[in-house]
């Protein structure tokens, strides 16, 4: 069944895939097995993951597995919140200027104005 997948987890899953023979469809069906399983498992604490999650309970009472399960979900919505930034265009909307590294690691002073054509000036 098709779907979409994030272009970091298919590269992941390319490479990982690779070392095991695997494309990368079956790397990610491989790994959707293996959460699968680890939520269905009687030593892994879903409640009690889900109460971190929420605040309702400190990361350290976790054991070692679900702090690991805590850990990559934490790292999914950090990956969802910057993909969803659009910081050029925040800052550009507010007349902000901003330093950002170019492609060499050289540092590059933006101007929040926005850009206007030759005919609109």
């Amino acid at each position: 069944m098709p779907m979409r997948v994030d272009g970091d987890l298919f590269d992941a899953a390319k490479s990982v895939g690779a070392v095991a023979s695997r494309s990368a469809a079956q790397q990610i069906s491989h790994w959707a097995r293996i959460g699968r399983e680890l939520e269905a498992a009687p030593n892994v604490g879903m409640r009690d993951i889900e109460r971190v999650l929420t605040g309702e309970k400190p990361y350290d009472d976790l054991g070692e597995r679900d702090q690991a399960i805590v850990r990559a979900n934490w790292d999914e919505q950090v990956a969802e919140r910057l993909a969803s930034l659009d910081l050029a265009a925040e800052f550009t909307q507010a007349k902000r200027s901003w330093t950002e590294a170019d492609e060499q690691g050289h540092a590059v002073v933006r101007r929040g104005v926005e850009h206007r054509s030759d005919a609109d000036a």
